[in-house]
């Protein structure tokens, strides 16, 4: 049976989640939204989501729109050495491999432009700009199945937040949690299994996990 897996993004496979967590820190100190630990609340949505639930203000809107535009265009974007040998390792094992991520296109051009051959890496990459809805919604991992051709249930999906986990999760799939971006207690059990990164993990390890 053919296997897939899908990789979130930011945290996940590209480092900067961190410089991510400091921007909509940064955001909320200069438009006070009221929630506790504003930049962590709102890892895995999509940026038309995060303005429509929290920004109702036009004008803030598109100073927060011209505000990131800037940031993602000035930002350096490295892949995690051992999420890139976990790829290649999958790769080798004929798996179908999907990026399934809240980001823009453009952010995404950005990063190919800066990482020669990453693109080529999957064989397919959802977007922020695909979807109507966004994660916790099973919607971009539902999408994300279907563009490699892989039943959601035959799939394996890796992701750091804890809306990402649900979505995976509501979609059918076998989701590992990172501690890469939350603590790991935050994500324990929230997951199929959770592991602090990529470093020493397998292919024969990811097939252990049982839902």
């Amino acid at each position: 049976m053919t296997k897939g897996v899908l990789f979130d993004l930011d945290g996940v496979v590209v480092d900067s989640e961190s410089i991510y967590t400091q921007f909509w820190s940064d955001i909320d100190k200069l438009y006070p939204t009221g929630v506790e630990n504003f930049a962590i609340a709102i890892k895995g949505n999509t940026l038309q989501r995060i303005l429509a639930d929290y920004f109702p203000d036009n004008d803030v809107k598109q100073d927060i729109l011209e505000r990131i535009k800037d940031f993602e265009i000035n930002m350096r974007y490295k892949p995690f050495a051992e999420a890139i040998r976990f790829i290649n390792e999958l790769k080798r094992n004929q798996f179908r491999i999907a990026i399934v991520t809240s980001s823009s296109q453009k952010k995404m051009d950005n990063l190919y432009a800066q990482n020669p051959g990453f693109r080529e890496m999957f064989d397919a990459v959802v977007t922020g700009d695909m979807v109507s809805h966004s994660k916790p919604d099973p919607e971009p991992y539902l999408l994300g199945a279907k563009a490699i051709g892989v039943a959601p249930e035959s799939c394996y999906v890796f992701e750091d937040s804890i809306s990402g986990i649900e979505s995976g999760i509501r979609a059918g799939a076998t989701v590992i949690g990172l501690a890469t971006t939350l603590p790991y207690d935050k994500i324990e059990g929230k997951a199929h299994l959770t592991i602090n990164d990529f470093t020493g993990f397998h292919v024969c390890d990811m097939l252990s996990v049982e839902k």
